[in-house]
């Protein structure tokens, strides 16, 4: 078992996997960069110093659903702090409360370490670095080449040529692409831009800068507040410049805000047929503002700054209908025009993030200022400064800064990523751009590539922004929602469990294919639903929440005793019959589509699968 990317969607992917195995598997976690290994470029710790915080709350960045607030346990009793600075060494993590982005590469790394140590006998994992740069589908898995490649574990080897792995299945879990921006062609190498600001070498960079200096800072998103945050902590004085082409700005959390889901109508007008940009626009707003005023009267609890993320939540479930209507060219147009905002109405910010920025706007004596327009070149004068030509609807004008700073974002197209992997990836047909969106890749509803005629490319499946596109169209996932953690907590469990089934069904022999058996597993399902079939359910959801290695084999044990007395045979010991074992697949997805259920609150799901402790149970 192959994982190509070891940031967090691949170490979530493998902490699953090392959960879930019941017999002996190789987990072999490959990561390019060793300085991004369980953090990616979010979290790793060079590109994120100690004033960046999560833009949610430390309770909605725990890396398991069903366990809300792991992370904030970990924050306050497991957590290493001899090297933290003292403000953070001294804080007292709360749910609703800030933490440092920097601290969660730990935190997944005790989290593999933990799922490495409580795993099945024979379930091992191996961490390797090196970068895939090629990929050959075969009858019996995929052979991958790997570049330098050197790993510590069982069968390891280390090696700075080229070598073949041969992997089952392949999960790519390669994160996010850093996109090329095209108005600074002629500065890319310029020592007064940062193209990464979540670079060490861009981190340095402001750090050092002067607090009179004169910085512009393209983008007015969270990213862009990160690096303005960090300069305005530091004392900084001179004026920063918020290039924005829409001049979005994020709401703040309240200090008490909770995430919340609230049933509210389908909006029927998004199901209308589709006329034109216009008139779809026009409708959508107003279906918009009812709904606001909705839960505005209907639900006064509800802060106002959060109306927006409670509304766009409660229509993800009827957006793939809505979505189905718009020509893919029509809503490749409006995900461009729209998606920024899209964005800023599903999530807002900690006040920690949030604060300084507002205060820093203040129209009078504020450092920051937000300019709105798009940015048509950045080029170099003869004093050294870079100067940046902004054009907006009513004018064009430049800014002359001692430092810019590109929060450009990430190349959501694949065919414009010029790693060899995605090259030839989608030269042999194993990858294919989404069609309807041109974001991340086309997948099943398993997160399953899929080639150029819509059939599965092969044992490869896909977890975190390569999903992006189809996690629109398919589950209504706006903003980043389509790719960041809440996602790839449902994907790392449903990707997890298919691969550890299908391998075991492979193991039982060659009739046991399951895609011979998409039929038969629901019969069965529904067939059984009279016996035992909800209780061995629930006992499946429970084994795989579950971190200790005897719990889950005491659980494992009672599951298959339901199993084999759910048709009124006796529970005994025994060799599995076929109908046991698709008794046993059917019983695992049925918990998987329970654990990763997005119409509930991760509180209201604890709740729900009965695995809420008293005080959740009594709330």
């Amino acid at each position: 078992m192959l994982i190509v990317g070891a940031g967090l969607a691949g170490t979530a992917t493998a902490i699953r996997l090392l959960r879930f195995a019941r017999r002996p598997l190789e987990i072999v976690l490959l990561e390019r960069r060793p300085d991004y290994r369980s953090a990616g470029v979010a979290y790793h710790r060079e590109g994120n110093p100690w004033d960046h915080v999560f833009n949610i709350q430390a309770g909605r960045m725990s890396v398991f659903r069903e366990d809300v607030l792991d992370f904030v346990r970990w924050a306050n009793v497991e957590a290493d702090r001899r090297e933290w600075p003292a403000r953070w060494a001294r804080h007292e993590f709360a749910e609703q409360g800030p933490a440092p982005r920097r601290i969660f590469q730990d935190y997944l790394i005790d989290r593999l370490a933990e799922a490495r140590r409580e795993a099945c006998p024979g379930v091992v994992l191996v961490e390797a670095d090196g970068e895939a740069v090629d990929m050959e589908v075969r009858p019996t898995g995929v052979g991958v080449t790997v570049c330098r490649l050197s790993a510590s574990g069982p069968g390891a080897g280390q090696g700075p040529h080229p070598c073949l792995l041969f992997a089952e299945h392949v999960v790519l879990a390669t994160g996010l692409e850093l996109r090329e921006p095209p108005f600074a062609s002629e500065v890319l190498t310029h020592p007064s831009f940062v193209r990464n600001p979540y670079s060490a070498a861009g981190v340095r960079k402001l750090v050092a800068l002067p607090s009179e200096a004169s910085v512009a800072i393209v983008g007015s998103v969270l990213s862009a507040y990160d690096s303005a945050g960090l300069l305005l902590r530091q004392g900084h004085t001179g004026r920063i410049h918020l290039v924005s082409r829409t001049g979005t700005m994020f709401r703040t959390y309240p200090a008490d805000h909770e995430h919340g889901v609230l049933p509210l109508p389908c909006p029927r007008a998004l199901l209308e047929p589709y006329r034109n940009r216009a008139e779809f626009v026009a409708r959508v707003r107003s279906a918009w503002e009812t709904a606001c005023s909705t839960v505005a009267r209907d639900h006064p609890g509800v802060h106002p700054a959060v109306i927006a993320e409670r509304v766009a939540k409660a229509w993800e479930p009827y957006l793939p209908e809505a979505i189905e209507r718009i020509p893919s060219a029509e809503l490749r147009r409006l995900l461009d025009e729209f998606g920024t905002a899209i964005a800023a109405y599903r999530v807002g910010a900690v006040e920690y993030t949030m604060g300084v920025i507002e205060r820093a706007m203040d129209p009078v004596a504020g450092p920051v200022r937000l300019v709105v327009g798009a940015v048509e070149r950045i080029t170099s004068a003869e004093s050294g400064r870079l100067v940046v030509s902004v054009a907006s609807a009513e004018r064009r004008h430049t800014i002359e800064a001692d430092l810019v700073v590109s929060n450009f974002g990430r190349e959501w197209d694949y065919s414009r990523v010029g790693r060899p992997l995605w090259r030839n990836l989608l030269r042999r047909g194993i990858a294919v751009p989404h069609r309807r969106t041109g974001r991340g890749l086309e997948v099943d509803e398993h997160g399953t590539l899929l080639g150029p005629g819509g059939e599965p490319a092969g044992p490869v499946s896909a977890v975190g922004a390569l999903r992006e596109g189809d996690e629109f169209v398919r589950n209504g996932r706006t903003g980043a929602f389509a790719f960041n953690l809440a996602s790839i907590k449902n994907q790392s469990i449903a990707v997890a469990a298919r691969v550890v089934a299908r391998l075991e069904l492979r193991e039982d022999g060659p009739a046991e294919d399951p895609r011979q058996f998409r039929g038969d597993v629901g019969d069965l399902a529904e067939e059984a639903v009279r016996g035992g079939f909800e209780e061995a359910v629930m006992l499946e959801v429970r084994r795989l929440a579950t971190r200790t290695r005897r719990e889950r084999e005491l659980l494992d044990s009672r599951v298959d005793a339901c199993i084999r007395s759910v048709d009124g045979r006796p529970a005994f010991p025994g060799n599995a019959s076929s109908r046991d074992r698709l008794m046993r697949v059917a019983v695992n997805r049925a918990a998987v589509a329970r654990l990763t259920d997005v119409s509930v609150t991760p509180r209201q799901l604890r709740r729900q699968l009965g695995i809420a402790d008293a005080e959740e149970a009594g709330a």
